[in-house]
């Protein structure tokens, strides 16, 4: 999975959410359901293209952008990592850090 923007028309591409995760981490399920919530309660199902990404299968991706502990939400908005969220608490600490994208 490459997170290279594939399209022309990169001023019109959502932001990338990357939710790299190791699936045998409870704190990481929990964290995806967290943000399940988030994007739920504000109706934000499409404002970014979501792609999890299990650090055992693609330890490539996870050296690229330096994930030592999942789980790491990272947005990429415009070829740059514009977020950066290591290990997140919960539902209130998710949402104050991704409004600036959610409506």
């Amino acid at each position: 999975m490459s997170v290279a923007h594939t399209s022309h028309t990169s001023r019109q591409t959502r932001p990338r959410l990357l939710f790299f995760y190791d699936p045998k981490d409870g704190h990481a399920r929990r964290v995806e359901g967290y943000l399940a919530q988030v994007l739920q309660r504000r109706r934000n199902h499409d404002t970014f293209q979501i792609h999890r990404i299990d650090v055992r299968a693609h330890p490539d991706l996870a050296k690229r952008f330096r994930i030592d502990h999942s789980p790491v939400i990272c947005v990429v908005n415009q070829r740059r990592v514009a977020l950066r969220a290591e290990r997140p608490k919960g539902i209130h600490q998710l949402e104050q850090l991704l409004t600036p994208w959610l409506q």
